[in-house]
């Protein structure tokens, strides 16, 4: 199963995507940690009365600390992008096992509808040969072609439902389906067991908690952006006047007068941002909680019932059918009553299969929602690599 999940994320355009993002990200809190201002070159010619000639270097300093705060902003923002990541491959996986099982159940269905049509046809060739002898009656040989007629038109809508499930499959990423035959078919799973802390490490609380990180830093990027760098210039050249040379050394101090935009109103607008960024981390706590414990209750009752239809007589469809085409041989039943039971079990046998499919589905969104599902999966690395 990690084997499988680790070709879906190679192949998967989305998290694909969001692996570009980590990489931008990185790159920009590599560019962060370099130093804000780069040194100016300047160079000067006058001719007047004498001439001049200069050369020279400035730089500005920052002295306000705008590489600290933008180094901060960049971090917070590679942790941003690092939870992305992770999301997207959770979201993916979750995608990928659950259109499996969705494959699974229409293939299980199928099969069901196969064994009906085979059955039927069976039966519609025994109705015709005790037509033959006077055994039944046409109205009776009617019946069995009307009904096996009725399940070959079934079985074709059976045919399209796993084409749809299998292009949905397709959708998410061209790896095959999760190998979910053997869970569905026991209708066996695990008791839940979750833990505050397991949810807590939910992929997009962290990416919450990391977009709230920057908002604050944002706040210091502002605020560092409105206090002005001054700027160093070291100047050197010569000065000649008639048959008179001078050597002329400068050092020049300039800095800007934030007086037509002091850039408070942007220090203000972060702070709402940053405000904002908090609120959310806590009602993104209480929508994980509540998604949480629906997930669990939901996983609960549909795992309840299917392991409670998974091992009765409702499940035994080859069974059942055995002992009515007994029954009704030795005319113990009609024709009506054997198809009319007969549809009985294939309804109940597609209904058993459709409710383990949806207890497994409903565990693999308890575990997504519990922050368990990359771990069962057999990932534990993260989106460190």
């Amino acid at each position: 199963m990690r084997d499988a999940a680790r070709a879906l994320w190679l192949s998967s355009p989305d998290v694909e995507a969001a692996r570009a993002m980590l990489d931008a990200a990185r790159a920009r809190a590599r560019a962060g940690a370099l130093p804000v201002y780069n040194p100016q070159l300047q160079a000067g010619i006058q001719n007047a009365d004498n001439q001049q000639r200069s050369v020279g270097v400035g730089i500005t300093l920052d002295v306000t600390g705008k590489r600290k705060a933008l180094t901060r902003q960049a971090d917070a923002g590679v942790r941003v992008a690092s939870a992305g990541y992770e999301r997207s491959r959770r979201d993916v996986t979750l995608r990928w096992l659950k259109t499996s099982a969705a494959v699974n159940v229409a293939s299980l269905a199928r099969q069901v509808g196969e064994r009906r049509v085979q059955v039927l046809e069976r039966f519609d060739a025994l109705a015709a040969r005790q037509l033959a002898v006077g055994d039944v009656g046409p109205p009776e040989r009617d019946l069995a072609s009307l009904a096996l007629a009725e399940a070959r038109v079934d079985q074709a809508a059976r045919l399209a439902d796993e084409a749809a499930a299998v292009a949905n499959l397709v959708a998410v990423a061209p790896v095959p389906a999760a190998p979910l035959h053997a869970v569905i078919n026991a209708g066996r799973l695990p008791a839940p067991a979750t833990e505050q802390a397991m949810i807590d490490t939910l992929p997009e609380l962290a990416q919450a908690r990391a977009q709230a990180d920057a908002s604050d830093a944002a706040v210091s990027v502002a605020d560092r952006a409105r206090r002005p760098d001054p700027t160093l210039s070291l100047v050197a050249g010569t000065s000649r006047a008639g048959r008179r040379n001078d050597s002329l050394i400068g050092l020049n101090v300039s800095i800007p007068l934030p007086v037509r935009n002091n850039g408070r109103d942007l220090v203000a607008a972060a702070s709402a941002e940053a405000a904002a960024a908090s609120a959310q981390v806590r009602a993104l706590q209480m929508r994980t909680d509540a998604d949480a414990l629906a997930a669990r209750t939901s996983y609960v009752a549909l795992r309840e019932a299917a392991a409670a239809v998974g091992g009765t007589r409702a499940a035994a469809f080859d069974d059942r059918v055995a002992i009515l085409e007994r029954l009704w041989q030795s005319g113990e039943i009609t024709t009506s009553d054997y198809l009319l039971q007969l549809r009985q079990s294939l309804d109940t046998a597609l209904s058993v299969t459709r409710l383990q499919g949806d207890a497994v589905q409903a565990w693999f969104d308890y575990l997504a929602a519990s922050g368990q599902l990359m771990a069962w999966i057999g990932d534990n690395d993260g989106a460190t690599e």
